[in-house]
């Protein structure tokens, strides 16, 4: 009998409940006394379960919800961070909730979102079962460092886990090439090559260049970023074959999303319950998911049109015949693709831009100047106005202004509650205020949304 196993979960254990009580999540926390009482904690629990972990740049969180849902529609009890908390600490706190005081759990499935800066250090306590990948863009320089210091720190991780299945994204050129670096399984997924083309394409500077010889690539289509079906001139290094795959986009809409998919040759109509083009590829890495566990490819595509948005990505809210959507951002690559759903946008709207620069935001905010924010001037008149906040706000409204944007459409306020009183006051019905933090101001928007609309709490 392990007596540092128990007292560690049972210490861990008692600081949730009192975090709880105290309305402060206790998402991490707990997680952190535990490992500080017994290091070995997470290897003892682990083994109880199969771990499905999501790591990457964007869509981790969506990613994960996804791949919840496959689970759910096949009747899979599982755990989560759905909390979001997704480096050690937070990982250790959503197992300790699902085991014992001896460390055994009833439930024997584990899908864990993980930090892709944190994806190593994990991998030191457990295998998983599948690893999924999303994508690799510039995010926060001052964390992570370049582009390549994240993907040779997710390979890093992989390679303490030559048993998991990996499950990659064929257009992103980064992240495939980890399929060529490992002899784990691989999956891939992406777009075919004529199912999507975006003719806005701008130079991307994450990754122009061959991985493998630096030669420049060579693009049959762009989807965005550098993301794409790529192709190296010089060594042959190219997209590969992806067997869960984007035959068409037949449907975009700002709530909605159809497409042709193919799943390893099954090919057939699908709906994804998240409108933008980077949210396919949240889907086809949750398909992809589900066919690495070898689960029915007819409960995937039924997965997709039925899974629900998590906290703070594209969390709705209806008051009043009005809506509230809130929608994290954190780097340019994925503001930007926000930008473009706005642009399917049809009805006026108002846009909150909610911009700090704490330390889980990245301390570094120039990140805001390679942002596309010059595209607004497409819908300008759909804008009613444009709400600028947090602690960066003054920022964010000199890019507006640089942008092009009518600084009388320009709004300033330090007070969350009286941005949201004056920006659904102004909302006519049927319209969508559109909020977009980054991750710190997330938090306080969606607390101040939880206490007026009586929200779930964020880690339920």
């Amino acid at each position: 009998m392990n007596f540092r196993l128990m007292l560690s979960i049972l210490a861990a254990k008692t600081a949730i409940v009192l975090c709880r009580l105290m309305h402060t999540g206790g998402t991490s926390f707990p997680g952190k006394i535990a490992l500080k009482i017994y290091p070995d904690l997470l290897k003892a629990i682990a083994v109880n379960f199969k771990i499905i972990a999501v790591t990457g740049t964007n869509g981790k969180t969506t990613t994960t919800r996804v791949i919840g849902q496959v689970l759910k529609e096949n009747n899979i009890i599982y755990i989560s961070n759905k909390s979001g908390a997704n480096l050690l600490n937070g990982i250790a706190t959503s197992l300790i909730e699902a085991v014992n005081i001896m460390g055994k759990s009833k439930v024997s499935t584990a899908l864990l979102e993980i930090d892709e800066a944190a994806f190593s250090k994990v991998t030191e306590h457990f295998e998983p079962d599948v690893i999924v990948v999303t994508n690799f863009f510039r995010d926060q320089l001052d964390r992570y460092g370049e582009v390549y210091t994240t993907l040779n720190n997710v390979i890093k991780g992989i390679s303490k886990a030559p048993g998991s299945t990996l499950v990659l994204n064929a257009d992103d050129s980064l992240c495939a090439s980890i399929g060529r670096k490992v002899n784990n399984r691989v999956i891939y997924y992406g777009f075919s090559p004529d199912s999507w083309n975006n003719e806005n394409y701008t130079v991307n500077n994450d990754a122009l260049f061959c991985i493998f010889c630096k030669t420049r690539y060579n693009y049959e289509n762009h989807i965005y970023g550098h993301l794409g079906s790529f192709s190296c001139p010089e060594c042959g290094y190219g997209r590969p074959a992806s067997a869960i795959t984007c035959l068409e986009v037949t449907e975009l809409t700002s709530s909605y999303t159809r497409i042709k998919l193919d799943i390893d040759g099954y090919t057939s109509d699908a709906k994804i319950n998240l409108p933008g083009i980077y949210n396919i590829y949240n889907c086809l890495a949750g398909a992809a998911c589900g066919f690495a566990l070898g689960l029915p490819v007819e409960n995937s595509l039924k997965a997709l049109s039925s899974f629900e948005c998590g906290f703070g990505r594209m969390e709705s809210i209806i008051t009043e015949g009005k809506t509230i959507k809130v929608i994290l951002v954190k780097n340019p690559t994925g503001f930007s693709q926000v930008l473009d759903y706005l642009l399917s946008e049809n009805n006026p709207m108002q846009l909150a831009f909610l911009i700090n620069d704490n330390a889980a935001d990245g301390r570094d905010i120039s990140w805001l100047w390679d942002v596309d924010f010059e595209k607004l001037g497409k819908i300008n008149d759909k804008i009613i106005t444009a709400f600028v906040s947090g602690i960066r706000g003054a920022d964010m409204a000199v890019r507006l202004k640089y942008a092009g944007f009518d600084t009388n459409k320009i709004i300033m306020t330090d007070n969350y509650n009286q941005l949201l009183d004056r920006a659904l006051a102004s909302t006519p019905e049927g319209s969508t205020v559109y909020i977009l933090p980054t991750y710190t101001a997330m938090l306080e928007i969606r607390s101040i949304l939880k206490r007026k609309f009586n929200l779930k709490e964020f880690w339920e």
